[in-house]
């Protein structure tokens, strides 16, 4: 049995966000009034996607305890749909934006923290609320995925839905930066159109390859916990197999 019940566990981590959200948006900094706001930003972008996962997950919990044994067959077709968005959402957008936002992020910073986050954000954003919106995002997204099995769509269409999602969202900071003439993040302002472009591009192939890994990892999880390990197939042949004399 598990020691928390992943159903409180959702209900926390959505808490979670909604509070990193309100902290997030209280903070009066010169970014958040400017062209596009918050919204120009892929970190809190994906803070949204995340809360509204999990409210999904949520939401998926209480249906599903509202409609166990009641035998109302257009109750369980809701609740088949709400899986099914609740599924589509973790292996399009929680899981690939995500994860994403968590290495490239950490990465970055890691060779200059100027290029993406720079100093001067300390003064306004504490550092439990960076890692709320940088760090926290993979674990939780990571016990959903363990705690739960989701159905990945065809691999055609997720792989759709995520390029789309790439290229929406690099359009969208191209655009901010034709009408502000400032680029959404700091190290695109030193790196040429040429290498903007291969940027841009590297981002997409790495989305849909996080896709992928998402797709792996799932499959992964439960088919393991669905098959006995190989050790135990050898020892209960052992036990049966009788003397040889």
């Amino acid at each position: 049995m598990a020691l928390v019940p992943c159903q409180v566990l959702r209900v926390a981590i959505l808490l979670s966000y909604c509070s990193i959200l309100c902290n997030y948006k209280a903070i009066e900094m010169p970014s958040h009034q400017t062209y596009g706001g918050s919204w120009k930003f892929l970190t809190f972008i994906d803070l949204v996607i995340q809360a509204v996962f999990f409210g999904i997950c949520v939401l998926t919990d209480l249906s599903s305890l509202l409609t166990r044994g009641s035998g109302n067959q257009e109750q369980e077709r809701q609740l088949k749909k709400l899986i099914s968005l609740r599924d589509w959402m973790l292996a399009v957008l929680a899981f690939p934006v995500g994860v994403f936002v968590v290495a490239v992020f950490w990465i970055i910073y890691a060779y200059d923290r100027e290029m993406i986050y720079p100093k001067l954000l300390d003064n306004f954003i504490p550092g439990w609320l960076n890692h709320g919106m940088h760090t926290t995002v993979l674990p939780f997204i990571l016990i959903e995925m363990r705690t739960s099995h989701h159905a990945y769509p065809s691999r055609s269409s997720g792989l759709a839905a995520i390029c789309t999602f790439s290229v929406g969202y690099i359009l969208w900071v191209c655009w901010v930066h034709h009408i502000t003439g400032m680029w959404v993040y700091p190290f695109l302002e030193h790196i040429g159109p040429g290498a903007r472009i291969i940027f841009f591009g590297s981002t997409t192939i790495l989305m849909n390859f996080l896709y992928l890994l998402g797709e792996v990892l799932n499959s992964y999880i439960w088919d393991t916990q669905r098959k006995p390990p190989s050790w135990q197939g050898i020892g209960i042949s052992c036990i049966y197999r009788g003397p040889s004399s």
